[in-house]
């Protein structure tokens, strides 16, 4: 089986997925269609009441349904999904079913290394019993592997997927992980899994997402949308029972016998939050809602934070995202083998083809004898042969006029000019990031050295197509235009190849953006929310982008956000049912 690639996977990561999600609410419970008050002054009770409805909360509720318990779902926007409906829909997974019906494995203590090296690295100590991590985030690890593969197969065994049914990611053999190359990762690839059914089309992270409420819908469990939780509700023990939220001017208590769980989204479109807790986040792929509400909810309830800087990160295309922080696409795999990016001081600072979390990272390196951030910006250049043999791979148009945000002039020299009339008109919204003087030279002499080693097949620098991930998702993001006029790559590396000698060139500015934050609240290996002292509140779990992320930095590969959503909440559902 071999991924198709292009346009249609672009079209699905830009959202068209929405639509699916859209349909999903179709005879769901709207505001003006909640129950009337109870005597007891609750309005609705339930056992298990889940708030939000993407992966984390559908896993979550699927989850406890199963397991014999009342359901309820809360989604305080008008559609369902959150960002998973816009995602790709992939959910990485340690030694899913498939790995072991081929029999490879997928070893635990193997994993656990990758998971700490990769998203831990100043606390990673392959000698410790806990690989350097406190024993409660070494637990929190060691629960994804234990659990992943097994949420999955309930999904399965339930038909929450159609056909019982995910196949692999491919793009043109398994996907890679992110970080291929690190000694620790003993299965580089084949973690990544897509539903059966959906993927491949328009649909991705909307079609997993329909699937689950279609689940819950078939099995008349109550969905209200437009509510949004305000509170939990804790009795005198201090146990959480149920939560207050708002529909409209209304105001509704849900009671919950068993427990709580928040899956909802992170804090991406909370400015506020973002300037406290975030290096920098210019726009986000996240779906509106993502404002963080958890965060202050979980702090009233007296809960533990982990680390709050954490995010699943992108590039973006600074001129998108000072219009709109929710952009529609974040700049992924940087399409194009003749391009790449140099910051103010026209040098190169990072591997163009590494992927969007690890790249965008570099754009927060802080230069101590300047007292400044000199990736804070960076700037995508390359070719008429780019632009034209891989048009349609964002941020590249296919035809010029379709991205308003791109820089075109005759030389390098008007190039140039052009990037720093564009800057001097948004230095107001971006710390005054202008070209440095010495930007033209050192940027000419950045692309003939990368012309040599395009040539060559080598980049001494960053080490660009040295890993299978660079040369893999090149192909999926690098898909050549039908119609182009530009021959196939001759080099040997697929990734690089050198400038024209002659313009046009072009250029767009790239910032640092997210796909979602991933910090919040501690939980335990059990997905329960600690409190600041470190025991489990009762009743409250949660999952998904809203708490501290279990992997920590790391983008483990394609669907490692939904992979541990999915996790944490089968994990959620599962205990709280039982509770």
């Amino acid at each position: 089986m071999t991924r198709k690639t292009g346009i249609d996977r672009r079209q699905m990561l830009a959202g068209a997925g929405m639509a699916a999600a859209a349909a999903a609410t179709g005879g769901i419970a709207t505001a003006a269609q909640a129950a009337e008050a109870t005597p007891t002054g609750w309005d609705q009770e339930c056992d298990v009441l889940c708030v939000g409805s993407g992966a984390a909360a559908g896993s979550a509720a699927v989850t406890a349904l199963a397991e014999g318990a009342k359901v309820m779902m809360l989604e305080k926007m008008p559609i369902l999904g959150g960002t998973t409906a816009k995602s790709g829909g992939v959910t990485w997974i340690f030694n899913h079913f498939i790995l072991r019906e081929q029999g490879i494995v997928d070893k635990k203590e193997d994993a656990l290394r990758y998971v700490v090296r990769y998203g831990y690295p100043r606390q990673y100590n392959p000698d410790s019993p806990t690989l350097g991590l406190d024993e409660n985030r070494y637990r929190v690890v060691e629960a994804f592997y234990d659990n992943g593969s097994a949420a999955v197969d309930h999904l399965r065994e339930l038909n929450a997927v159609q056909f019982k049914q995910f196949r692999l990611f491919q793009v043109d053999q398994p996907a890679p992980d992110y970080a291929d190359h690190l000694p620790e990762n003993k299965v580089p690839t084949g973690r990544a899994l897509e539903p059966a059914v959906g993927s491949g089309s328009t649909q991705g992270g909307g079609s997993l997402a329909a699937q689950l409420h279609a689940y819950l819908k078939a099995k008349n469990v109550p969905i209200l949308t437009r509510t949004r939780v305000k509170k939990v509700i804790k009795d005198a023990s201090g146990r959480v029972i149920g939560v207050e939220a708002l529909q409209g001017d209304k105001t509704l208590r849900i009671k919950a016998n068993k427990g709580v769980v928040f899956g909802t989204g992170g804090y991406s479109h909370n400015v506020e939050l973002c300037d406290v807790h975030q290096p920098a986040v210019y726009g986000s792929c996240s779906l509106p809602g993502s404002t963080g509400d958890f965060l202050q909810i979980a702090q009233e309830a007296g809960a533990k934070m982990g680390n709050l800087g954490l995010g699943w990160r992108t590039q973006v295309v600074l001129g998108e995202a000072l219009q709109t922080r929710a952009i529609g696409l974040g700049a992924f795999v940087l399409p194009g083998d003749s391009m790449i990016l140099v910051n103010k001081y026209g040098k190169r600072v990072v591997n163009e083809k590494r992927d969007y979390n690890d790249r965008t990272q570099a754009h927060f390196w802080y230069d101590p004898a300047h007292e400044e951030y000199p990736n804070h910006l960076m700037f995508m250049l390359f070719d008429e042969r780019s632009i034209d043999a891989f048009g349609g791979a964002f941020p590249f148009p296919v035809k010029k006029a379709e991205q308003p945000h791109l820089i075109e002039g005759a030389s390098w020299d008007e190039v140039f000019t052009k990037i720093d009339a564009q800057l001097a008109q948004w230095q107001n919204r971006t710390g005054g990031v202008r070209l440095a003087p010495e930007f033209a030279a050192n940027t000419k002499q950045a692309i003939t050295n990368f012309n040599g080693y395009a040539k060559k097949g080598v980049d001494p620098e960053f080490g660009r197509g040295n890993y299978l991930y660079d040369r893999q998702w090149h192909l999926l993001f690098s898909a050549r235009r039908a119609g182009t006029t530009q021959p196939a790559n001759p080099y040997p590396n697929n990734t690089m190849h050198p400038f024209a000698p002659k313009g046009p060139y072009y250029a767009i500015i790239l910032a640092p953006g997210t796909l979602d934050t991933a910090g919040g609240p501690q939980i335990n290996a059990n997905a329960q929310v600690l409190s600041a002292d470190g025991q489990p509140i009762p009743g409250l779990y949660a999952a998904g982008n809203c708490i501290a992320a279990p992997t920590g930095q790391a983008y483990l590969g394609a669907g490692a956000t939904i992979g541990p959503a999915v996790t944490f909440g089968y994990i959620a559902g599962k205990n709280a049912a039982k509770a």
